[in-house]
């Protein structure tokens, strides 16, 4: 895969890498820049920080979509950046932060991927520095952006960075193009309605954390799949559906679902 900006509205971007099949953002504004999500280590997001730098001087700001580690691990080659996200990233990273760390290393280390554990271990986190509990706007020098928080759906502290003028939003990992939702640390039942807030928005252009954007008949689609998820989760915990029965009318497959059955105890 060449890594390379794609330009999806006026100055607006868009950064889709072969590890984890990640996408990034950048939204510049007239003297200053939206960095949206970091990178998962320290080099990845010197790498990341380098590029932001072919397209704009201006001083950046970072925001995380959410508390995972391959969206905010990277911040430590944003020096001096304020950093915004959902007062439940703070709290996710503090608690669970170093511990991501030491085991996506591990992980890495097992699949033969040494470089990037060994950037993982000499990583150092930033906590956010600005905290958001419901909504925020920035301005950017002539053009606002806007943080919302949509409730407990793919983790506890997804936000939402909408860019009105140009009518694009970025979701995180609240949309997945290119492989199933992650509900490892989810919340099965309220994730469909998170998805019903991105197509109130209307934009023209979705940006998913992971694969290329989207648009909404596409957030529609999933969000009718999520909800087939949702009522499976239901069935199952009210012992109306067992979980191989579960497993065969889910449309995300047998690991996905355990997974999602699993978020219900």
């Amino acid at each position: 895969m060449t890594v390379s900006w794609t330009e999806v509205a006026d100055r607006v971007y868009v950064r889709r890498y072969e590890e984890l099949d990640l996408t990034v953002g950048l939204v510049v504004g007239d003297d200053g820049c939206l960095v949206i999500d970091t990178r998962g280590d320290e080099d990845q997001g010197a790498e990341l920080a380098a590029a932001v730098r072919e397209i704009t001087p201006h001083p950046w700001t970072v925001v995380y979509t959410h508390a995972h580690f391959d969206h905010c691990f990277g911040t430590s080659a944003f020096p001096g950046a304020p950093v915004w996200a959902h007062r439940l990233c703070h709290k996710d990273m503090v608690e669970h932060g170093d511990a991501d760390r030491r085991n996506w290393s591990a992980r890495y280390r097992a699949q033969g991927k040494p470089a990037i554990a060994d950037a993982l271990d000499r990583t150092s986190l930033v906590l956010p520095t600005h905290l958001v509990d419901d909504r925020a706007s920035l301005s950017l020098g002539g053009r606002e952006v806007s943080l919302v928080y949509v409730g407990l759906a793919h983790s506890s502290n997804d936000l939402l960075v909408h860019v009105p003028d140009a009518r694009v939003l970025f979701v995180g990992d609240l949309v997945e193009n290119g492989a199933p939702p992650q509900f490892g640390d989810s919340h099965p039942l309220s994730w469909p309605t998170a998805l019903t807030t991105i197509l109130d928005f209307d934009a023209d252009v979705v940006v998913a954390g992971h694969g290329d954007p989207v648009d909404n008949d596409f957030v529609a689609s999933q969000r009718e799949e999520l909800r087939q998820v949702a009522q499976l989760c239901r069935s199952v915990a009210a012992n109306e559906l067992s979980t191989e029965d579960a497993i065969t009318r889910c449309p995300f497959g047998g690991d996905t679902t355990r997974t999602a059955l699993a978020r219900m105890t």
